[in-house]
């Protein structure tokens, strides 16, 4: 496969895990569906390194396919992958509905920075804007950590797929200081879960504020 159907093909692979991470409700499923992004994710960084030789490149590839495909997914799916997104702010059919507004506003507001790239990358930019973008509704619409922390996990994919679509990878050094940053936030978001967990039970952030109020 020649460098533009590949690069294609794994990018549309993160934007495609970002639509069914909005129709899955199960929290384990979810999980495999981040971790399937993270590693297309790293094959994105990986056949960008070795179209342009670029050995640090390959490296940043390699730690985002450890990291964010198997390390997070990992520790995520400690703090509880059996609960089920029963109650989203806004329910699947919606959700779905939402995700190819989002599509559409990330294509046509962001294709004016794929030609000021000016590389065959650079037109796929617009794929990383729309994975930010159902990233954060994610975030925003459901109620259970889990999915939650998996809506944040897809914005850094989104914002990081963006950087190697138009710059053509990030420093390594840059890479590695984010995915540990991202890392670090996940494990004390995990073990926050669990403290609400044994506390109150499989509860919603709902739920919480109720108890708050």
């Amino acid at each position: 496969m020649t460098f533009v159907p590949a690069l294609t093909l794994a990018s549309g692979a993160v934007l495609v895990c970002a639509v069914i991470a909005l129709w899955v409700t199960s929290a384990h499923a979810a999980i495999r569906v981040v971790a399937i992004q993270g590693l297309a994710l790293g094959t994105v960084a990986m056949i960008l390194g070795i179209h342009h030789h670029d050995v640090g490149l390959m490296a940043t590839a390699a730690v985002v396919l450890l990291l964010k495909g198997v390390v997070i997914p990992f520790l995520l799916g400690r703090a509880g992958p059996t609960t089920r997104e029963t109650r989203p702010l806004v329910n699947v059919p919606a959700s779905l509905v939402a995700s190819a507004v989002l599509i559409v506003v990330a294509f046509l507001t962001a294709r004016g920075i794929g030609r000021f790239v000016g590389t065959r990358a650079g037109v796929l930019v617009p794929v990383g804007v729309a994975t930010l973008l159902i990233g954060f509704f994610v975030l925003v619409t459901r109620t259970r950590p889990v999915f939650q922390i998996v809506g944040l996990l897809m914005v850094d994919n989104g914002i990081a797929l963006v950087a190697f679509l138009s710059t053509a990878g990030v420093p390594f050094l840059i890479e590695l200081g984010v995915s540990l940053d991202v890392l670090l936030g996940v494990v004390v978001l995990m073990v926050l879960t669990r403290r609400l967990r044994t506390e109150f039970g499989d509860i919603d952030l709902d739920e919480l504020q109720e108890l708050h109020d």
